[in-house]
């Protein structure tokens, strides 16, 4: 099984001084099945905000381990759709989130994340949420 890594897993293994352990051990686990997927503008998010151009730099060159999937045109439309199916049900969402979804969908992956934003987008989506 391969999953889509959300940002929240990546902040709290790489970032956050006291991550719940749990977490990264999962992703661990995941990173040497090599079952550990990332998309562009999750690694944007996970490397913005970080001020020290050192610390950047590290992040930045352990995040090349992992190549980002394409994002085709499809996956933006698709994105466009399951954000209006959420949004007729009275569920908002980022662009990010739903362009997640969208491509967790067509490649049939998971997605790892402890947002509970993917909760509410599973009861109307076709999505599937990795659980360790």
């Amino acid at each position: 099984m391969s999953v889509l890594v959300d940002t929240p897993i990546w902040s709290m293994a790489v970032r956050r001084q006291a991550p719940r352990r749990e977490h990264i051990d999962t992703l661990g686990e995941l990173i040497s099945a090599g079952e550990v997927n990332l998309i562009g503008p999750i690694r944007q998010e996970v490397l913005s905000g970080i001020r020290d151009p050192r610390q950047y730099e590290r992040l930045r060159d352990y995040l090349r381990a992992f190549p980002d999937l394409p994002i085709e045109s499809r996956d933006y439309e698709d994105a466009a759709r399951w954000f209006n199916v959420c949004r007729a049900h009275g569920v908002q969402g980022s662009h990010t989130d739903f362009l997640l979804c969208a491509i967790a969908i067509r490649r049939k992956l998971e997605i790892y994340t402890n947002d509970s934003d993917f909760q509410r987008y599973a009861q109307h989506l076709p999505v599937r949420l990795y659980t360790p």
